[in-house]
């Protein structure tokens, strides 16, 4: 039942942003989604099943919106300038995407173990969210790996794979500093070109 794991996730995130996660109670996720308890409990496992779900999903969001920034019809420092911006911003607004990011999980947050934990769940996306989950350097490297693909696709310029590679690591990295310590004036978006400027064509 994808709507009411949808609802329910979106409950639990819902009282994430109102209460430390040790105060939030899978009770009142389910009635907030508007679900029975034992649904909830079928759907996730249990608390711990809930937060691997709630980060997985959240995770899948910030690399889809890389993918879209990625995708943008422009030239390869606006596609990075973007997928920089991109999360930086996301990293602001969400505290969980920050802590994945970032590796600081705060004690208002979950925080499940980044390794696979046993499942037995009958729910195909609850074993997803059972299996390992992205480190910080992991983050890392799949950006940047889907930045050079998206790069070198049919029609692009064909760089120097290895160091497009280092330009694509070298922007994650520089939005992830964003996220530590905001940037000043120009923000984000100067920070990126600068880098960018004589490495990448226009």
């Amino acid at each position: 039942m994808p709507a009411a794991r949808e609802s329910l996730l979106d409950a639990a995130y819902t009282a994430l942003a109102r209460r430390p996660w040790s105060a939030v109670r899978m009770v009142d996720v389910a009635a907030a989604a508007g679900v029975s308890r034992q649904t909830l409990y079928n759907e996730f496992g249990s608390k711990e099943g809930l937060a691997r779900a709630l980060v997985r999903r959240e995770a899948d969001g910030y690399l889809a919106g890389v993918d879209r920034a990625l995708a943008t019809p422009s030239d390869a420092r606006d596609r990075l300038t973007a997928a920089a911006e991109w999360t930086a911003g996301l990293a602001r607004d969400n505290a969980l995407v920050r802590a994945m990011l970032t590796g600081c999980w705060s004690d208002r947050l979950p925080s499940p173990t980044l390794s696979a934990v046993p499942s037995s769940s009958a729910v195909p996306a609850q074993r997803r969210a059972d299996g390992p989950l992205p480190s910080p350097g992991d983050f890392v490297a799949i950006v940047r790996d889907r930045a050079v693909v998206v790069l070198t696709g049919p029609g692009a310029a064909k760089p120097d794979t290895a160091e497009l590679a280092r330009s694509c690591e070298l922007v994650v990295r520089l939005a992830l500093s964003c996220v530590a310590a905001p940037p000043g004036e120009g923000g984000v978006s100067d920070l990126v070109r600068s880098a960018l400027y004589r490495q990448l064509p226009g």
